[in-house]
């Protein structure tokens, strides 16, 4: 009876365990790649469809990727699965937060940087007032248009560049938030769990 339970514990524990399988590492490296994808492709300013695939891509790996058990060491395989594991959940957060960060000067505070983008719309304003002034006698709700739409996109490709560079720092915080609560929470749950054993009795017969 010991013999059956124990041979259908470990067939449940390799089944179970999605961070062993093949499929499950090769669903990380292509979450990892299409939040890299939507880094690499985005142009001008963060839309908030970004936030809706960082959210997506966060979804797909808390639902279809799971750890092995917790085992002490840095070299061993739960280690490795927890980093990289944290660093794919580093950059999805990054892609979703990036349109929040580049419209919030409280997630992303750069007075300066803000200040000189603000300062570059209003040169593009002008240089679009300049190149369009045969208008002004014409159609002038048509130039203030165009220089408002020259300047909200000067300022907000400004800041979208300046958001870029710093995602990494809030991928990376991300990253060690992510894996410090994994590590914790998987710790906690594995020595709990061989409390529990230790203190039930074994079957016999």
């Amino acid at each position: 009876m010991d013999d059956l339970d124990a041979q259908e514990s470990r067939k449940s524990a390799s089944t179970g365990t999605g961070g062993h399988g093949a499929p499950a590492q090769a669903g990380v490296i292509g979450i990892g790649l299409a939040a890299v994808l939507t880094i690499a492709l985005a142009q001008g300013s963060w839309q908030w469809f970004a936030a809706y695939i960082g959210v997506t891509l966060l979804a797909v790996i808390f639902a279809a990727y799971r750890l092995p058990p917790w085992t002490p060491g840095l070299r061993s395989a739960y280690t490795q699965n927890l980093v990289a594991y944290s660093l794919v959940v580093g950059l999805c957060v990054a892609v979703a937060l990036a349109p929040m960060l580049q419209r919030s000067a409280w997630l992303l505070p750069m007075p300066r940087t803000r200040s000189d983008c603000r300062e570059m719309g209003k040169y593009e304003s002008l240089r679009a007032e300049a190149a369009l002034a045969s208008l002004a006698g014409r159609d002038g709700a048509a130039l203030a248009f165009a220089q408002d739409s020259q300047s909200h996109d000067a300022t907000a490709d400004c800041l979208a560049s300046t958001t870029t560079r710093w995602l990494p720092l809030y991928g990376l915080g991300a990253a060690m938030l992510a894996g410090l609560g994994t590590w914790s929470f998987g710790r906690t749950r594995v020595r709990g769990e061989a409390d529990l054993a230790t203190r039930t009795p074994r079957r016999t017969g």
